[in-house]
């Protein structure tokens, strides 16, 4: 008789702890979920080549904010780093204008999403300077 008493606790300690292992799975799903939100960045770090000089400087820039580097206006409009941390990647959607280009017709040089891994994938075209992101944060 008591055999089955220990018996019948066994499986109610088994229940309790099986809610309870759902609890915590659920709460840190739901951490994980309001923390995806922190991965977005209100500065960005960007390196800038001037291929006449030959000379690397670095510009960070707010978000949403425009930033004048020698003649190009450079306004980023959002940025994010990747979940992962094996391999991060960087993302930032930039705006870019030539302000020696007094031409209406095109606004912006570089419009898009860039990326820190792959630059090249929709590379900035400019004769005078390379811009690679560096930092979101």
């Amino acid at each position: 008789m008591k055999l089955r008493k220990s018996i019948k606790i066994g499986k109610v300690n088994f229940l309790k702890l099986f809610i309870i292992a759902i609890f915590i799975f659920y709460n840190s799903s739901i951490n994980a979920i309001e923390n995806s939100e922190s991965f977005e960045g209100s500065f960005i770090e960007i390196k800038i080549l001037d291929k006449v000089s030959s000379k690397n400087n670095i510009l960070i820039i707010k978000i949403g904010q425009e930033q004048k580097f020698k003649n190009l206006s450079i306004k980023s409009l959002k940025c994010k780093n990747s979940e992962f941390d094996d391999d991060p990647e960087i993302t930032a959607y930039l705006q870019v204008k030539d302000l020696t280009n007094k031409n209406n017709d095109e606004v912006f040089i570089f419009n898009g999403w860039t990326f820190s891994s792959s630059p090249t994938v929709k590379p900035f075209d400019h004769p005078v300077y390379d811009i690679w992101l560096t930092k979101c944060y």
